[in-house]
């Protein structure tokens, strides 16, 4: 497929932002990550992030038949009414962080009323089960990136400074360490969690079936869209859009957990360009996720034991990126403040 062209980010402005920080009232380097992430920012053209936004993807998958779950597909849509409604965490946490949320049925098994707040691009009902045939076709894989692409950018147009990367989807830890275990080559065992909190023979049988799922359909690591079509979720693909179209636009993206991350390996697969523009909010209690983020080369800024996914750990990391460019705005220099250097 044509992927949008990623612009670089802007070196003279990241050593710009640079200066400025060994300048300000403080020890050089003191306040660590903080000072990274305003130089990251800088050079992405951002010295403030007050118009923040999370994108949920939300989706059903066909190997959650296998019992892949500690929960029913039903929650799925069940879920996705909740988020309408506000009465999950990711719209408490958007609330407090003052995000708005996109919700977008990319492939849920259901029919919402067209009435509702949903963004409705449903590519199809749900991905087959990846334990006995291929996921989806590859020209799905791709139209479920392009909507990811297409729902960031129409954000974007509505006034945009960083967007959060969300998911739904029951079953979805299972495409989720499918995938990183053919990228980064590691055994399914090592990267394969509880996900929603199956017990130890649920967990067996959970990687037992994406053992299954990768011999049968033998995806190409070399090849993401074959990796996503033989064993992604719809999900995962829109958020490697949402990344893709962010960067493309100019625009940081802070991946959630285990299917952002997932999402973020396909993403810099196909554009190796938009990993200055990705910031890992946490790292999740999913086994897998560390080995995603040293794959990509991405350190999380907070470790909180989080596993909820919806983007509420991305959205809780809005607090420090905006506390790293108020520090770079707001605070004195040396020289402006009257402090001796010596």
């Amino acid at each position: 497929m044509k992927l949008p062209h990623i612009p670089s980010p802007d070196s003279a402005a990241a050593a710009a932002a640079q200066q400025r920080q060994n300048n300000l009232t403080k020890p050089q380097g003191s306040l660590g990550r903080l000072e990274e992430l305003s130089i990251q920012l800088a050079a992405l053209g951002k010295r403030s992030v007050d118009r923040k936004a999370v994108i949920v993807m939300a989706s059903d998958h066909g190997v959650a038949a296998e019992g892949v779950s500690a929960y029913p597909s039903e929650v799925t849509p069940q879920m996705v009414l909740n988020f309408v409604r506000g009465g999950a965490a990711i719209n408490v946490l958007a609330r407090q962080a003052n995000a708005r949320i996109t919700v977008v049925d990319i492939g849920v098994n259901f029919d919402f009323d067209s009435s509702l707040p949903i963004a409705q691009r449903k590519v199809m009902r749900g991905t087959r089960n990846m334990a006995r045939e291929a996921a989806m076709t590859c020209e799905q894989a791709e139209q479920a990136i392009q909507v990811g692409v297409d729902v960031v950018r129409s954000e974007i147009a509505k006034g945009l400074d960083i967007v959060a990367t969300g998911d739904m989807g029951i079953g979805n830890t299972t495409p989720s360490a499918a995938i990183v275990s053919v990228i980064t080559g590691e055994p399914v065992a090592r990267v394969t969690g509880r996900g929603t909190g199956v017990d130890e023979a649920g967990l067996q049988r959970k990687v037992a079936m994406i053992e299954k799922a990768i011999a049968i359909n033998k995806p190409d690591p070399k090849n993401p869209i074959d990796v996503l079509s033989k064993v992604g979720g719809l999900e995962i693909a829109g958020i490697a859009g949402v990344i893709i179209g962010a960067a493309s636009g100019g625009i940081p993206v802070v991946i959630d957990g285990f299917i952002s991350g997932a999402a973020a390996l396909i993403a810099c697969q196909l554009a190796p360009e938009v990993k200055p523009y990705l910031i890992a909010a946490h790292q999740s209690v999913e086994i897998g996720h560390r080995v995603m983020l040293d794959h990509i080369g991405l350190h999380p800024l907070l470790n909180m034991d989080l596993r909820l996914g919806e983007g509420t750990g991305a959205v809780l990391a809005f607090h420090l990126i905006e506390a790293a460019t108020r520090i770079l705005n707001e605070m004195a220099t040396f020289e402006e403040a009257g402090v001796s250097t010596k």
